[in-house]
């Protein structure tokens, strides 16, 4: 029989949506210490200010250069048990990408202009995993089209369950 991996949802960013236009999805893994995961595990990280920024980083003369992502600005509180061993909050965290998938999300920030913003993170197997989007920031204008066509689909539902 085939196990059919079931996802808990830890934490959502609130604001991806009504100011980005999520285009790509993609999910990558983050390198955590052990009370990041505890505190991860007790209570809700916060990713409303999060963002990905991607580094290059040299490896000696005679290898090529290598290129990282890292989640900035994603916190995680403190573990209530953790005394000196306790993470600090704000810290970067290394994301687990292959490095095709990097160059790709590099290539759309820099020619595009667009931006890599954490959308969720869940479990997957008992693991910690970050789904991330490429995303293109919304104008006031766009919000508030959103904002009208929510609320007409809104009114539409009110007039048909009236009429049931």
């Amino acid at each position: 029989m085939s196990e059919v991996a079931a996802e808990k949802i830890i934490a959502t960013n609130p604001t991806a949506r009504s100011d980005y236009f999520l285009e790509e999805f993609v999910e990558a893994g983050v390198v955590l210490q052990g009370t990041e995961i505890k505190s991860i595990r007790t209570q809700s990280p916060n990713l409303k200010d999060a963002f990905v920024e991607i580094t290059h980083k040299k490896r000696g003369e005679l290898n090529a250069p290598t290129i990282e992502a890292w989640l900035v600005n994603f916190h995680i509180g403190p573990y209530s048990h953790g005394n000196i061993w306790n993470h600090e909050p704000r810290r970067r965290r290394k994301l687990l990408l292959h490095a095709s998938q990097i160059r790709k999300l590099f290539g759309a920030t820099t020619q595009d202009g667009k931006t890599i913003i954490p959308t969720k993170i869940y479990f997957l197997k008992g693991r910690v995993k970050v789904e991330l989007a490429l995303a293109k920031g919304k104008k006031k204008g766009d919000k508030r089209q959103d904002q009208k066509k929510r609320t007409q689909n809104r009114e539409i539902e009110q007039a048909m369950k009236r009429k049931r």
